[in-house]
């Protein structure tokens, strides 16, 4: 049995659309897991919800990769904020 091929559009069902994003984190983090294992590279991946949570995955635990998602969040934020004000 071969998979089907889906049409790439926005899943209007609310709770379809929370799984299907729930499945595909998973197997994105899976995927860069991978990639770092197999081929000795340094991965960081920042991955934000629909409701502006943030998921993030790094190969390494080094600083510095936080630091910059700190500073993307913070400037991020203030731009948001900013935005809002408007």
């Amino acid at each position: 049995m071969t998979r089907r091929k889906i049409q790439i559009k926005k899943i209007d069902n609310r709770n379809a659309r929370q799984v299907t994003f729930s499945k595909r984190r998973r197997g994105l983090f899976k995927k860069a897991f991978e990639l770092s294992t197999l081929c000795d590279a340094e991965i960081g991946l920042m991955v934000f919800s629909g409701t502006g949570r943030l998921y993030e995955y790094a190969s390494s635990r080094e600083k510095r990769f936080f630091l910059s998602i700190e500073k993307y969040i913070i400037v991020h934020s203030l731009i948001a904020l900013f935005m809002h004000s408007l």
